[in-house]
């Protein structure tokens, strides 16, 4: 039996492009653009109610962690919902000092596999200081009190990786 004759050319077969079809091409109009960043920077929304929401969730999994409830990767999980909720709203609604250290605490938290005591203890002081800095409305960049929150809790997750070296 003879093999069947293959040809060696490739054959293109483009798809179909029905999503690119019904969302259209092309970015977004500079008007709507504008209309956005207008409605962000003048937004009166108060965050805080909000924000101390997210403090309170961070708090309540602090709480099943401390009690045993809560261990390993979800714990984990648990607390950066509310760590990358706080980054992705506090600059949205004027808060840009909550946004700088909560992207500091997802970092420290991408690193580590369990939820420890000196974990916990570096949550907890995010916990504090996003809880003072919405408690005493402090937007922008918060002035001497941001960049001493700021330092002292990038310092503290400096010093736990050297610590674990």
């Amino acid at each position: 039996m003879t093999e069947p004759q293959r040809s060696n050319r490739a054959e293109l077969i483009s798809p179909q492009k029905k999503l690119k079809e019904k969302a259209g091409s092309g970015g977004l109009d500079r008007k709507i653009i504008a209309k956005a960043q207008t409605q962000l920077e003048s937004n009166t929304i108060d965050f805080k109610p909000i924000g101390l929401h997210l403090i309170r969730v961070i708090d309540e999994a602090i709480r099943d962690i401390k009690s045993g409830k809560l261990q390993g990767k979800p714990a984990i999980t648990r607390l950066l919902y509310p760590a990358m909720e706080l980054k992705a709203q506090g600059t949205m609604f004027h808060y840009p000092l909550v946004t700088d250290i909560s992207n500091t605490l997802i970092n420290f938290l991408e690193t580590v596999t369990e939820a420890n005591d000196d974990v916990i203890d570096l949550v907890v002081g995010f916990k504090m200081a996003g809880q003072a800095i919405l408690s005493k409305s402090l937007t922008g960049d918060g002035g001497a009190v941001g960049k001493e929150l700021r330092t002292a809790l990038t310092d503290a997750y400096t010093r736990f990786h050297k610590d674990k070296k």
